[in-house]
């Protein structure tokens, strides 16, 4: 993991959707994700990022974390500088870095989110199971200092 965290430190506007464990849940957390940042100032920024690393996250808890009849929560948070996206499941353990092979269809979703957040994690949360989240940064030269 790209930060030792926890959960990163919250940021002021925040949404969240609960998903039915569903191959169809990814693309309803990309439609609530896109709805989240066309409320707010600048949001469009995050959006391709945001909406590919909510595919993943929800997309392995759904296969991996959650059992079929259990919900997966979707949160999002966001101030000028970064998008907090956070995938809660009911499952244990925690992700780990795979290497896939070639020919394997699955297995690079951790390798997509360890590179294109700036940084990500997983801890427990309330209750049984976990939350995995990752931080978004704006797309590059899109309202940052340096672009300036």
């Amino acid at each position: 993991m790209s930060d030792s965290l926890d959960r990163p430190t919250d940021p002021s506007g925040v949404d969240h959707i609960w998903l039915p464990c569903s191959r169809r849940s990814p693309g309803l957390a990309r439609r609530r994700l896109r709805e989240f940042l066309a409320r707010v100032e600048g949001g469009g920024r995050f959006a391709e990022v945001g909406e590919l690393l909510v595919s993943e996250l929800v997309t392995n808890a759904w296969r991996h974390g959650t059992r079929t009849g259990r919900l997966i929560r979707v949160g999002f948070g966001f101030d000028a500088d970064r998008l907090v996206i956070e995938v809660d499941d009911a499952g244990g353990g925690k992700p780990e870095l795979g290497e896939a092979a070639a020919d394997q269809e699955s297995g690079r979703g951790l390798r997509l989110v360890d590179g294109l957040a700036l940084a990500w994690g997983c801890g427990a949360r309330p209750g049984v199971g976990k939350r995995v989240w990752a931080v978004v940064g704006p797309a590059a030269g899109e309202g940052t200092e340096e672009a300036a």
